[in-house]
């Protein structure tokens, strides 16, 4: 950094920092003298990382360019690498968006107009009826999705089943240019903790993959996920998926009741992965939803947390445990999205949207005649 001076307009003093977004997407120079000119030359410094990721984009949509590695130097933390991804997929004019969906950088202007509002809306009559429906709309969207999973289809085909799928249902799919990501749902194979990026890398036998599916229709999201198996599995493959759908399960019928506080839900989760030797991750949490895809109340998953709020009839919002085999730390690839396991040993995930009721718990994602089943237990392996 010798001899280079602070890129800040106007501003001509040693640099002593270097841009570390930039560094990991290739970007020659974004020196800086202080983290109060980054910050203060940030609005129009950030346009650099937008540039150099749509030329990632391009190059990742074209055909046949198969597994390829758009960043150079990269150190990934385990053996799961980036494939070529397809173009975005469209959703007709008919189906209604979120605010977000046509916004050219993806902001939920709504959800932002509340951000680090603590409030808990209980959710009226009518409210809750619309979820319900979405929810319903939402598990029959994952279950198209979990019947194509085997080995050899990509995780690109498993975004256009639940692209399509949500269309058919009149849905617009959550994630789709939700802060511009790219797809319709997360795929999260292996060593990914949470929003994997469906590329065009074919699902390999032993893999697991978690496929996370949120839909909005008519105003309301409905949210959720399941971990399955690839083919045949490990034995700590299959372990470390059964304790995290045992740590929803039982953080969902031990603490989902009126007047508990959210912060014991992360007691429960912690204590039975920690049984087992496994890590909670604690960058992630599970979130209230209703009208805006995440709000009020923040539900970490790991013990001794300092959650808001206590539990009341008409709350509505997700669980969502990812638990780890190895350590509990994450970091998050060049692409701004894929968020994997410091160590690269695996990780999985289970989310359900539920809804506190005068007598306990509604669960509104379950599967229909099998609320306590997951996927994996009726994958042979």
């Amino acid at each position: 950094m010798e001899g280079k001076c602070c890129e800040s307009p106007g501003c001509e003093q040693p640099a002593k920092l270097q841009c570390p977004t930039c560094i990991k997407l290739n970007i020659q120079g974004s020196f800086f003298c202080t983290q109060v000119c980054f910050k203060s030359n940030w609005d129009l410094h950030k346009n650099l990382h937008k540039l150099a990721k749509s030329d990632v984009a391009s190059q990742s949509s074209k055909k046949g360019s198969g597994l390829f590695n758009p960043w150079p130097g990269y150190k990934f933390t385990g053996r799961l690498r980036p494939a070529a991804q397809s173009d975005k997929r469209e959703v007709p004019g008919n189906i209604r968006r979120p605010d977000y969906a046509d916004h050219a950088e993806g902001y939920p202007l709504s959800e932002m107009k509340l951000k680090g509002n603590t409030y808990i809306r209980s959710l009226d009559h009518d409210e809750i009826e619309q979820m319900r429906v979405a929810c319903k709309l939402g598990r029959e969207v994952l279950d198209e999705a979990a019947k194509a999973i085997a080995p050899g289809i990509t995780t690109d085909e498993i975004d256009r089943i639940v692209h399509e799928a949500s269309i058919d249902r009149e849905c617009y799919p959550s994630p789709l240019n939700y802060y511009q990501f790219p797809k319709s749902c997360c795929t999260s194979v292996n060593e990914v903790i949470c929003h994997g990026i469906p590329d065009m890398r074919p699902l390999q036998n032993g893999d697991i993959c978690n496929v996370d599916v949120t839909v909005y229709h008519r105003g309301f999201h409905g949210d959720l996920n399941e971990t399955l198996f690839v083919g045949e599995v490990s034995e700590k493959a299959r372990n470390l998926v059964i304790n995290t759908w045992e740590c929803l399960e039982k953080s969902i019928l031990e603490c989902v009741k009126p007047g508990v506080k959210y912060r014991e839900v992360g007691n429960v989760i912690q204590k039975h992965a920690s049984s087992q030797g496994y890590s909670v991750v604690r960058s992630y949490c599970g979130h209230g939803i209703h009208k805006l895809f995440h709000c009020a109340p923040n539900v970490p998953h790991y013990a001794k947390n300092k959650a808001v709020g206590v539990m009341k009839p008409g709350h509505v919002f997700t669980i969502e445990p990812m638990i780890s085999e190895g350590v509990w730390g994450d970091t998050t690839w060049p692409d701004n999205w894929t968020s994997v396991t410091q160590d690269g040993k695996l990780s999985a995930q289970f989310e359900q949207t539920m809804m506190v009721t005068d007598a306990g718990v509604e669960v509104l994602t379950a599967r229909p005649g099998k609320e306590h089943t997951a996927y994996f237990m009726e994958q042979s392996s």
